[in-house]
């Protein structure tokens, strides 16, 4: 498992209500889970700057077609 650090957070009061509230979960689990999208927002981005440079060898028809 990854190294864990002890983090501080100020944050308003109406927004961890509503962040806990959408995940169902404890502050520290909401929390990762908020770092998490964050991180995964990056990745989305780069993908999204590769769309139509990328040529890949996927038949579609092929994949569509019933086995």
């Amino acid at each position: 498992m990854a190294e864990k650090r002890k983090i501080t957070l100020e944050v308003p009061e109406d927004l961890l209500e509503r962040a806990l509230a959408s995940s169902g979960e404890g502050i520290t689990q909401t929390v990762r889970q908020g770092l998490e999208l964050v991180a995964a927002g990056r990745a989305y981005e780069e993908l999204r700057r590769l769309r139509g440079k990328v040529k890949l060898g996927i038949d579609l028809e092929a994949l569509r077609e019933d086995p």
